[in-house]
């Protein structure tokens, strides 16, 4: 039996440190530009994004405080990347408003889930896989930051890991809108079954 209201956790203790990378992969990108740094901390933001996860059921450590961390640190790192990258003229800056804007949407649909009693919808698989596509997209498109072979191929594969994270994204966010809707009309507002529940 695990207690999930536990903070100081060896997973949320990972998901510290990648948000804590947040802002130092932004230096490395924009002040220095030392771009191999820069990657070395998204790889090692991408291990312990592993290594939280496993670890949190391996050791049976999964709390509310991971719960929220992860999913934040994913977004953070999202969203450092492409403004990071915009401004390096990288990326150009429809695309990295496209990322925050969805996201703008699942926010704005957080207060109809708790009218029904509700925190969150359950993490989607089209969700994963647009998140595991722009994580390995960005970094390609960074690597692709200059000239000769090794960078072209770089940023082929990086856009093209892009377009798809961007679709899948947009997707499973129309996707999460419409589960939202679903449940708007399948279930009552939590005051009404509360009251209901009263008499």
């Amino acid at each position: 039996m695990t207690d999930s209201t536990r903070v100081l956790t060896v997973p949320n203790v990972l998901s510290a440190l990648r948000l804590a990378g947040v802002p130092l992969f932004l230096w490395l990108v924009l002040g220095p530009e030392e771009d191999g740094w820069a990657l070395a901390v998204l790889m090692v933001s991408g291990l312990t994004d592993f290594l939280d996860g496993w670890l949190a059921r391996r050791l049976n450590q999964t709390s509310v405080v991971g719960e929220l961390l992860d999913p934040i640190a994913d977004r953070l790192y999202i969203l450092a990347v492409v403004v990071g990258l915009a401004l390096r003229d990288v990326i150009p800056w429809w695309l990295a408003a496209s990322l925050p804007l969805r996201d703008l949407l699942m926010w704005g649909l957080v207060p109809l889930l708790r009218s029904r009693g509700y925190s969150a919808l359950p993490v989607h698989f089209l969700g994963k896989a647009a998140t595991f596509n722009l994580l390995y997209a960005f970094p390609l498109l960074l690597l692709g930051d200059g000239t000769g072979t090794g960078p072209e191929l770089a940023r082929v594969f990086g856009w093209a890991l892009a377009v798809w994270g961007i679709a899948l994204y947009w997707w499973a966010g129309v996707l999460y809108a419409w589960q939202v809707r679903k449940l708007m009309a399948a279930t009552e507002p939590r005051r009404l079954r509360e009251a209901m529940a009263d008499e």
